[in-house]
């Protein structure tokens, strides 16, 4: 039995499997980018955010945290055609921003009352330095609504991906996205 054949297969395998970080969005490369912003409006809140292209062609989310008629949020949502990233760890991104904790946002085609649940991760900022942060997918804790729900994360079935600043701490915030990545160990 010729087992060249079944070696090649197994070393072409391995080289595919070889990448360790696949980029999924590069703020200063793609332009048509399907994003928005939702605030604690949606509720009573006074929270503003906003979002630009800063002067480097990353992504600026930034806007004013409010306390004020319960509130308390700002999101930043990115649909994204579907991702299937079961073979990835997590997600790695390149961020600026201003010392706060902000939270990674993925939603699948999970939904809880019709609505879609988020998976959310919180993640640390440097004042004024760029910073590279993974969010491994095992991080994501299932919430709908500030309520917590025990469902499973499924990375293949990424519908959407984005940022939410919901830390208490009312007054000013800034983060600045460069990329996002899938990465391996």
């Amino acid at each position: 039995m010729n087992k060249f054949p079944v070696l090649i297969s197994l070393i072409l395998s391995s080289i595919a499997f070889a990448e360790t970080k696949k980029e999924l969005l590069n703020f200063k490369k793609e332009k048509d980018i399907e994003m928005a912003i939702v605030d604690d409006g949606v509720m009573g809140g006074l929270s503003k955010g906003s979002m630009k292209r800063s002067e480097d062609g990353s992504l600026l989310f930034s806007g004013n945290l409010s306390l004020e008629n319960n509130g308390g949020f700002s999101s930043l949502r990115i649909n994204v055609e579907k991702w299937d990233l079961s073979k990835w760890k997590g997600l790695e991104l390149r961020v600026k921003g201003d010392g706060r904790t902000f939270n990674l946002r993925l939603t699948t085609d999970e939904r809880f009352r019709r609505s879609p649940v988020s998976f959310q991760a919180g993640f640390p900022t440097k004042k004024d330095e760029w910073t590279t942060v993974r969010i491994p997918f095992a991080d994501l804790k299932a919430g709908w609504r500030g309520m917590k729900l025990k469902t499973a994360f499924d990375p293949s079935k990424i519908e959407g991906v984005g940022i939410i600043l919901s830390d208490k701490n009312p007054g000013d915030f800034k983060l600045e996205i460069k990329s996002i990545s899938a990465y391996q160990g």
